[in-house]
Order: structure tokens, then C-alpha cells, then sequence
């Protein structure tokens, strides 16, 4: 055809680096994809249960069901995410249920985000986040986490990694319109505090700034660092879109049901596009997310709780992989939650420094190419996880997951791991290669 087929606001969103890694793992054989972020274990027995109940059972849950969320799920999030942030949730007005956490993000990015409008992006960020912004006609506009020298042998920590007040307070504008938060963070593990919540929430406050803040890994968080919701801070419910997934909570991201939770001032605008797009999600899903919930409600804080099981085992796995990888001379940053950690590759890059590649192409991006290929391996750069003009600065780091085990949490077992010799006589710990 002789016209534009694509859609301007596409122009340059149609390369993903991600999905480049994940395609060069599938045409490699006997891989170990330590890249992607899902577990490699069974979900908790009542989670299957009630989605084998809910597909077996009533054969209504074979057809439609409410277009903004199967009312039992929207009644259980209410009430239980309403506890924990501190307000009377409406489930008829507060909760959207959405294909996932993903389309969360999409469905209020095109909400809220009008033509020249500037989105507040911090990196390293989630890398649906600028794309996002960009298809809704906004710019991004982006901060750095930088991280603090630590003493010689000491371990670096996603802690560590603080954004400057200063440099933050200038990234305001009279056309800021949302504020983009991940807690903990992807890829980093960083779950931030109080404090910096505090700064964000004055920020956003003093300005008249949304924040849509993506929550997902909320449940993951270790070492007694607590997970905070920068929601249920003073004055932010009205101005917050909070995002969760069933996926990271109950292990189960096939099933691709998420939920935003906010104040009906800024759900009605998310409730337009779901309307005129998805307008309806899988309702066996909604049913066994919502039976799981209610069974969550009724041990939560408990040892019995799978919120608290959960966490200590990825914390056992994390513990492994870090003491493996520091066993080895990697210097990995210890994350305080998520699925996640980064390791820096330094040494490599300075042992190895002629991996072959593109033209300007990040070395970590060259390095885990040629660790697919030659070592059947497969991590994340961390580079593609910064803008651009960034990028070459934290080109020395690679993110790897670490819930890929064979054991599921409850079973009691230390998670088991191989290793494998990764360039030069230098090991690398391949947890979860059997």
C-alpha cells in the first residue's frame, strides 16, 4: 500500500529489547532462562484448587461477568486492600479488574496522559513505562537511582541506590501530569521508604501530580524491610492509582489478572478506555483470584499465610543465589524485594571487552548475547532499562531472576542450584538448571 500504515504513535515503540532476549532464548537449545520473570515452581494448592473449582463448578463462570471485575473479586479487594491502605473502598467505584497488572498500566497511561503531557520515569524503570507514555501522546521525563560508593568488600544493596531530592524536585514542571512509581522496584529489588515516599508524595502534592504507582511485587519484600503504599500516605489516595497482579502474588502470571485501585475521581477515566477496549477479563480467572483472597483474608499474618511464605522462601533462593555469585567473583546488588537482582559484570567487561556486536551496541547487551549462545544462559541487560542518554552508564550490569527452583514454597527445602563455568575460568551459578 502506498499510505502510512502504522499509527504515528507507534513511530519508534515497535523494538523491544526484551523481547529480543527472550526470542534469541527460544531459538537456542537447552537454554537456562534465568531472564524472565516468573517462577519456575507450582502455585499454593489452594490457588489451583480454586481455579479448578471455578472451572468445573458453576458453568456461569463460563460466560460474561461484570465489565469492570467479577463482583465477589472486586468485593475481596476492597475489603482487604482497603485495611491495609486505610479507606473505605468502594468495589463498585475504586476497583477495576484489568489483564493484568500490564494492561493496569496501559488502560491509566491512556487514561490520564494527554498530548504533551511530561511523565516522571524513575531509573531504572520497568521497560513498558516510556513506551507507554509515548503511545499516549506524552514525554518522559527521567531520574536516575544513582548508587553510593560502598567500602572495598562491603555488598552493594539496592539501598544504596537513593534518587537526589534536588535533582528530583527538578524534574517538576507546569506540565507534569503523572508520576511514575515502582516499589519494590523492577529491576532493581529496591523498596523504598518512608522518607522517599514522603518527598515523592510532597512533590506530587505541591504540584498536582497522579502518581500511578506499580505495586506488584508488594508481597516479596525481605531482610524486615517493609512494603509501604504510598497511598495510604496523608493526602495521596485522592491523587494514586495503585496497581497489584494475581500473578506475582499467587505465582501465577499465566493467569493474567491484575486490579488498579484508586479514587473514583481518576477511576472513571480508566473505566472509559476498559470499556472501549478490553471491556472484560476471563471470568473463571477473576473467580479462583477471588476465592484466593478470601482464604488469604482468613490466615493473613499468620505462619499459615502464603504472604508470609512466600517471602521467606525467595529470600532463601535470593541468599543462594547472591552467595553463589559472590563465591564465584561476581559482585551482585542485594535487592531488598522483588523477583529480581542485577550483578555487576565489570570484571568481564574489562577481561572481555571485544564481545562481538553492533556498532555503539551496550556491552551488557553484547555480553548476554554471547552468554545465550555460547554458555545457554540467559540473563536481562540492564541497560535497556535506562533512557537512551543513560544507557552507557550502567551498561556493566545484567539482571537475572531468581525464582527459578524446583521446590515451592512450604515444602521446607533449601532451593537447589547447579553451576556452570561462564568465560575464562570464571564460574557463574546457574540456579534452577536441575
Amino acid at each position: 500500500m502506498a499510505k502510512r500504515l502504522q499509527a504515528q504513535r507507534l513511530d519508534g515503540i515497535d523494538y523491544s529489547p526484551r523481547v529480543e532476549f527472550v526470542q534469541l532464548a527460544s531459538e537456542e537449545a537447552d537454554v537456562v532462562n534465568l531472564g524472565q520473570g516468573f517462577p519456575d515452581f507450582s502455585p499454593p494448592e489452594f490457588a489451583v484448587e480454586a481455579f479448578q473449582h471455578a472451572v468445573s463448578g458453576d458453568f456461569m463462570l463460563n460466560q460474561y461477568t461484570k465489565a469492570f471485575g467479577y463482583p465477589p473479586l472486586t468485593k475481596i479487594l476492597a475489603n482487604f486492600f482497603g485495611k491495609l491502605l486505610g479507606q473505605e473502598i468502594d468495589p463498585l467505584k475504586n476497583v477495576l479488574v484489568t489483564v493484568g497488572a500490564y494492561g493496569a498500566l496501559f488502560t491509566a497511561f491512556q487514561a490520564l496522559v494527554d498530548e504533551g503531557d511530561e511523565v516522571i520515569i524513575i531509573e531504572p524503570f520497568f521497560d513498558c513505562y516510556e513506551p507507554m507514555t509515548l503511545m499516549a501522546g506524552g514525554r518522559p521525563v527521567f531520574v536516575s537511582l544513582k548508587p553510593s560508593p560502598t567500602q572495598k568488600g562491603e555488598p552493594d544493596s539496592s539501598s544504596n541506590w537513593q534518587l537526589d531530592p534536588t535533582e528530583l524536585a527538578s524534574k517538576f514542571t507546569s506540565r507534569t501530569k503523572a508520576f511514575i512509581l515502582n516499589t519494590p522496584n523492577n529491576p532493581l529489588g529496591k523498596v523504598f521508604s518512608k522518607e522517599e515516599l514522603e518527598l515523592v508524595a510532597s512533590l506530587c502534592q505541591q504540584h498536582d501530580v497522579v502518581c500511578i504507582s506499580d505495586e506488584v511485587y508488594q508481597w516479596m519484600v525481605f531482610d524486615g524491610f517493609q512494603h509501604i503504599s504510598i497511598a495510604s500516605l496523608p493526602g495521596m489516595w485522592e491523587r494514586t492509582l495503585t496497581i497489584g497482579s494475581a500473578g506475582k502474588t499467587f505465582s501465577v502470571t499465566g493467569w493474567k489478572v491484575g486490579w488498579v485501585l484508586g479514587p473514583d475521581s481518576l477511576m472513571k477515566h480508566l473505566r472509559t478506555v476498559h470499556q472501549n477496549s478490553i471491556y472484560h477479563c476471563a471470568t473463571q480467572g477473576q473467580a479462583a483470584v477471588a476465592q484466593s483472597f478470601e482464604r488469604e483474608q482468613l490466615h493473613f499474618g499468620r505462619p499459615s499465610s502464603y504472604f508470609v511464605q512466600l517471602p521467606q522462601y525467595i529470600q532463601r533462593c535470593r541468599d543462594h543465589m547472591i552467595q553463589s555469585l559472590q563465591s564465584m567473583g561476581f559482585r551482585p546488588v542485594i535487592p531488598q524485594g522483588s523477583y529480581f537482582l542485577i550483578t555487576d559484570i565489570s570484571d568481564f567487561k574489562n577481561k572481555m571487552p571485544d564481545l562481538p556486536g553492533a556498532a555503539g551496541e551496550p556491552y551488557d547487551r553484547r555480553f548476554v548475547k554471547w552468554m545465550i549462545k555460547n554458555k545457554g544462559l540467559v540473563a536481562v541487560p540492564v541497560s535497556i532499562f535506562f533512557s537512551l542518554p543513560h544507557q552507557k552508564f550502567f551498561d556493566h550490569y545484567i539482571r537475572f531472576c531468581f525464582v527459578k527452583v524446583k521446590d515451592s514454597p512450604g515444602e521446607g527445602r533449601a532451593p537447589q542450584a547447579s553451576s556452570d563455568l561462564l568465560g575464562r575460568g570464571v564460574g557463574l551459578i546457574c540456579v534452577g538448571a536441575g
